[in-house]
């Protein structure tokens, strides 16, 4: 019988939904302090989820769920890129 190959799933910190997470976008607290965006999903640190959604982004960029999930409060600069990164791909 051959074998079937887990799928990982992650929690997005916007609508607390449960998804693949190949279908996020994971930002990440590096060991160095520093909060960047992910595009491997392999880098060290301390990473947090969020969907590829504007209402997921705004919804956990108003609640801070972002800087509660990172444990550090977040760059101006890097809402503004998950914002590009976010309307980008939907259009």
């Amino acid at each position: 019988m051959p074998r079937i190959k887990k799928i990982p799933k992650r929690i997005c910190v916007g609508c607390k939904e449960t998804k693949n997470k190949k279908e996020m976008i994971r930002i990440v607290r590096t060991p160095d302090g520093e909060v960047k965006i992910d595009i491997t999903g392999k880098m060290s640190g301390r990473g947090a989820y969020i969907c590829r959604s504007k209402e997921c982004l705004q919804t956990a960029l108003a609640g801070k769920y972002l800087e509660r999930a990172l444990q550090v409060e977040l760059p101006q600069d890097l809402a503004v890129d998950l914002e590009k990164m976010i309307l980008g791909e939907s259009s």
